[in-house]
C-alpha cells in the first residue's frame, strides 16, 4: 500500500516537472519490438562526452549535451525487468541470434542526465535528468484492446465480417464442431474446453500463415492463464441478429450460450481491461512498428490482415497535446512515429518506397491523429542491422545490393532483394508478381561493441530531442 502510494507521488512530481516520459513501443506480433527496445537502450547507454558518431542525427548526443545515461530501478516492482543483458548475450553467441520474442510484460527505466539549453529551469540548475520508462509486451495481446468497446455479439459479428475463405479453410475443424453445438443445452466444461482448443489451433494456424489479426491474443500466448476457463470460449459467427436476440432472451444461465458470453465478458473486463489500465492508459509518446516486407512474401490476405491490425491500434490510446494539467491528471500521447522495420533487408534506394508503403498502410489512423494536432513522423529503420550495402558490377553495369547471412540456409550471400511497392498493391499486382524478401541473421556483437543500426538516431531525435534542450 505504502509502496504504491509512494510510486504515485513520485510519478506525480516527475510529471509536474516534465522530467519523465513514458514510451509506448507498439506493434503487431513479430514487428521487432524487443529488438527495437534492446537497440534503443544500447544506443543511449553508449553516449559519452568524447565520441557519439554512432548517433550523428541525434542532436543532444552529437553536441555532447548528454552527460550520461544509466539504467535505474523501475518504480513498479511487480513487473519483470526487461532482460537487456540476455538480449545482448544472444547477439554475442556464435552464431548470433536475434532477441527472443516477448512472452510477457517487462519494463525498463533509464535516467538521462543532460545540460539544459533552454527553459526557465536552466537559470536554477544547469543540468537536468529525464527519466524514460519503456515497456515491452507481446504483440499478440495488443489486438485484444478493441474488445474493451465490444460486447460478445459485436465481437462475434466483427470477426464474421473478416472471415475470408482462407480463414474458413483453416478453421474447418472448429467450425464443424460449433455447427453441431446446441447453444441452449446445459454447458459441459469438457466440451467447451475441447472446442476452445480447436479455436486456438485455428488461431495458431493463422499465425503460421503470416496473418496478424488474431483475437483473443492470449489464446496463442496465454502466459500464466494457460488452461484457465477464462481462455475457454470462442466467437459465434453463424448467428443472425434474430438468433442473438432469441438466445439472450431464452437461454438459461447454465447454457452453452450464457457460459460463453460470461467468459467473454470476464476476459474483457478482468484481463484485457486490467492490461489496458496498467500499461496503456498513461503514455506520453508512441512508436508503431510494422514489418511491411514479410507479409508481402506470404499473400495478399496476410498483407491486408496486417493493415486491419494496424488500423485497430489507434482505438485505445489517448492522443492530444501535452500541458501541465494533462501531464498531471490525464497523460496524452503528443508525438507518434510510424516505423517500418527491417529496412536493412532492402537497398537504400528503396527506403522512400518503404516509408511510402507504411504511410499508406496507416493512412486512416494517421489522418486521425494528425487531425488531433499530434506531431507525427514516418521512418524506416533497422534496430539491429543484419546486412551491409554493397555495389555490384554485373555485365558492365553497376547496381546496389545487400550482403549478409541468409536465415534460410545460413549462407553469406550478396543479392538484390527487389523493389518495394510505394502503395498498397492491388489485386492484379498480386496475381502477376511474387515478393521474395529474404530474412537475414544478425551480425555477431563483440563485448562492449555498439549494436549496428540503421536510422535509430532519427528515432531518438524525434522522441527525445525536445526534452533534452
Amino acid at each position: 500500500m505504502f509502496n504504491s502510494l509512494q510510486k504515485e507521488v513520485n510519478q506525480f512530481i516527475d510529471r509536474g516537472l516534465d522530467r519523465s516520459l513514458r514510451l509506448a513501443v507498439t506493434g503487431l506480433s513479430r514487428s521487432g519490438k524487443t529488438a527495437f527496445i534492446t537497440s534503443l537502450i544500447n544506443q543511449l547507454l553508449h553516449i559519452n562526452r568524447a565520441d557519439n558518431s554512432h548517433l550523428p542525427l541525434f542532436d543532444a548526443a552529437r553536441n555532447h549535451r548528454i552527460l550520461g545515461v544509466k539504467r535505474i530501478a523501475q518504480q513498479d516492482l511487480s513487473v519483470p525487468r526487461f532482460d537487456y543483458e540476455r538480449n545482448l548475450a544472444e547477439l554475442m553467441q556464435n552464431p548470433p541470434h536475434f532477441p527472443q520474442s516477448t512472452r510477457g510484460v517487462s519494463e525498463t527505466r533509464l535516467a538521462i542526465r543532460y545540460e539544459r539549453q533552454s527553459g526557465l529551469m536552466r537559470y536554477l540548475k544547469e543540468t537536468g535528468t529525464l527519466y524514460l520508462d519503456i515497456f515491452d509486451y507481446p504483440g499478440e495481446w495488443l489486438l485484444d484492446l478493441p474488445l474493451l468497446e465490444l460486447d460478445y455479439q459485436q465481437w462475434s459479428q466483427g470477426l464474421s465480417a473478416l472471415f475470408s475463405p482462407h480463414r474458413q479453410a483453416l478453421a474447418q475443424n472448429w467450425l464443424n464442431k460449433v455447427a453441431t453445438l446446441d447453444l441452449t443445452a446445459v454447458a459441459n466444461e469438457d466440451v467447451l474446453a475441447e472446442i476452445a482448443q480447436d479455436y486456438t489451433d485455428y488461431l495458431q494456424a493463422c499465425k503460421a500463415q503470416g496473418l496478424h489479426f488474431i483475437q483473443p491474443g492470449r489464446f496463442v500466448l496465454p502466459a500464466e492463464l494457460e488452461g484457465a476457463p477464462a481462455l475457454q470460449f470462442f466467437p459465434l459467427l453463424q448467428l443472425t441478429d434474430e438468433q442473438w436476440k432469441q438466445l439472450k432472451n431464452t437461454a438459461s444461465s447454465n447454457s452453452y450460450f450464457s457460459v460463453l458470453e460470461k467468459r467473454y465478458e470476464y476476459y474483457r473486463n478482468k484481463i484485457v481491461k486490467k492490461f489496458y489500465q496498467d500499461y496503456f492508459a498513461h503514455f506520453d509518446r508512441q512508436v508503431i512498428l510494422a514489418d511491411c516486407l514479410t507479409p508481402l512474401n506470404h499473400s495478399r490476405q496476410a498483407f491486408e490482415d496486417m493493415q486491419e491490425g494496424l488500423t485497430q491500434l489507434f482505438h485505445n490510446f489517448h492522443y492530444g497535446k501535452r500541458h501541465l494539467l494533462s501531464r498531471l491528471f490525464s497523460p496524452r500521447i503528443d508525438k507518434l512515429m510510424f516505423i517500418a522495420t527491417k529496412a536493412d533487408h532492402i537497398t537504400t534506394d528503396q527506403l522512400p518506397n518503404l516509408m511510402s508503403l507504411m504511410r499508406h498502410l496507416v493512412q486512416k489512423g494517421g489522418s486521425y491523429v494528425e487531425f488531433e494536432g499530434i506531431e507525427t513522423e514516418y521512418s524506416a529503420i533497422a534496430a539491429i542491422r543484419a546486412t551491409q550495402q554493397v555495389n555490384v558490377t554485373q555485365n558492365g553495369q553497376k547496381f546496389k545490393a545487400i550482403q549478409g547471412v541468409r536465415s534460410s540456409d545460413l549462407q553469406r550471400v550478396t543479392l538484390f532483394p527487389g523493389s518495394v511497392p510505394m502503395n498498397i498493391p492491388n489485386e492484379a499486382f498480386w496475381q502477376q508478381n511474387k515478393f521474395e524478401f529474404d530474412q537475414f541473421e544478425p551480425q555477431r556483437l563483440e563485448q562492449g561493441e555498439i549494436i549496428p543500426h540503421l536510422r535509430m538516431d532519427t528515432v531518438l531525435q524525434f522522441l527525445l530531442g525536445d526534452k533534452l534542450d
